[in-house]
């Protein structure tokens, strides 16, 4: 086989990674427990071409900025030297939502990359490891492999070999402890400031980077109880939390994603609560909030949040499935 297709969903961190080890590899420095969201999708095709002297990447239709290119061939060329695969490649993929504004489409991206650019340079490789080629480019792709709810442990503090395996894997299925994420979309443009970047500079800088580090485990075991025992309520105030500090370790940093809209609906899902619904907050790194309720509240706390200044719109989604190979071809 010389290409293949792949379809991937981001997913939103309910108990968030922000910060990477030290040392090669792209290891997590804290656990993560995410939920996959099926109402957001990247595809992605990939074709090794003996008469292409680089790999071609086309993001949307459109040429990737060298920074974006340099990823894709670097995950690539691990693929090459897996598979003995000495041809270049042609890559495109699409986003049917907003691309680097904070809803993971480095997750779905590389997700879809990975499955697609394995399969077509023909390894027979399981979805754990497909996960932990995903993870080297975006750690938060290692979990948009798989759907429900996903874990993605921390890199050990011992000293590891750069070819060490960490992967993703499933804590239970989407119909476990049934939820929907509304996804308030308050910029249609990209951030300002990459995740990557973010990380790096929060714990170089924030005051509070030792405080997250050391918080954050303890609500990503406290949060993974709550999914395992099926207690919505322990699950949303602890992903809110999480969200909250590691912004919070961010911003001390100088490291601002929020902008008035996304105080706007933080201050309305309180308002909501106050008033006797079970609606919480999460946001990742960008302005964007993501509110988790129950599917019987969807469109009651919908139509409260669209209503909103600086909710551009709201892209209602449930809890979706692993990536997965598609047969759309090129027109992935």
């Amino acid at each position: 086989m010389s290409e293949a297709a792949a379809l991937a969903h981001p997913n939103v961190a309910l108990s968030k990674y922000w910060g990477k080890r030290e040392g090669p590899g792209n290891y997590p420095a804290v656990p993560s427990l995410s939920v996959t969201l099926g109402g957001l999708a990247t595809r992605t095709w990939v074709r090794f071409d003996a008469g292409l002297s680089e790999d071609r990447v086309m993001l949307n239709g459109t040429p990737a900025d060298e920074r974006a290119r340099a990823r894709v061939v670097e995950l690539m060329d691990r693929v090459r030297s897996a598979a003995g695969e000495p041809r270049r490649a042609l890559v495109e993929s699409r986003n049917d939502f907003p691309t680097a504004s904070g809803l993971a489409s480095s997750a779905s991206g590389f997700a879809a990359l990975a499955l697609a650019a394995v399969r077509a340079a023909g390894l027979d490789w399981d979805a754990a490891r497909v996960s932990d080629l995903a993870r080297r480019s975006s750690a938060s792709a290692a979990r948009s492999l798989f759907g429900g709810y996903v874990e993605l442990a921390a890199g050990s503090l011992l000293p590891r070999r750069e070819d060490e395996i960490l992967a993703a894997h499933s804590i239970a299925p989407a119909e476990h402890l049934p939820i929907a994420v509304l996804v308030c979309v308050t910029t249609e443009g990209a951030k300002p400031v990459g995740s990557t970047d973010g990380m790096r500079a929060t714990m170089a800088r924030s005051p509070y980077a030792e405080a997250w580090l050391q918080a954050a485990p303890r609500m990503h075991t406290q949060l993974c109880e709550g999914v395992l025992k099926r207690d919505f309520a322990a699950m949303g105030v602890l992903a809110e939390a999480s969200a909250l500090a590691m912004h919070a370790s961010a911003i001390a940093a100088g490291v601002i994603y929020w902008s008035g809209a996304t105080l706007e609906i933080l201050a309305a899902v309180r308002g909501l609560r106050d008033a006797g619904t079970a609606v919480f907050a999460t946001m990742d790194a960008g302005p964007h909030v993501k509110v988790l309720v129950r599917p019987g509240d969807v469109d009651r706390v919908g139509d409260a949040v669209r209503a909103l200044p600086g909710v551009r719109r709201v892209i209602e989604s449930h809890l979706g499935e692993g990536a997965r190979l598609t047969s759309d071809g090129r027109q992935a």
